[in-house]
């Protein structure tokens, strides 16, 4: 069952941003992840959405999920996302 990574992003430092992007691709992949959108301005239905990015990943289970999360290599990485925003992030199950 496919699990999703979630993250709602403001940016407060956007060369730091890109810092922890450019590391962060192929990291992804590698882990057996892929991206399925990063928009720079989603559409809002309802509620407020105070952020300025939306990232969503798709894992093919929890567990790849959470390897990758986990990782040492993310780990270092992480640390920029959480310099240069404020985000918050879920995991969400899948279907299939």
């Amino acid at each position: 069952m496919s699990a999703y990574f979630i993250a709602n992003i403001l940016i407060k430092d956007e060369a730091l941003m890109q810092k922890y992007a450019d590391e962060l691709g192929d990291m992804v992949k590698r882990r057996g992840g892929e991206y399925l959108a990063v928009d720079n301005s989603p559409t809002v239905l309802e509620g407020n959405w105070n952020y300025s990015r939306l990232v969503l990943l798709r894992f093919p289970d929890e567990e790849t999920l959470k390897l990758w999360y986990n990782s040492v290599e993310y780990q270092k990485v992480l640390k920029l996302r959480l310099d240069a925003t404020q985000s918050d992030t879920i995991m969400v199950k899948g279907k299939r």
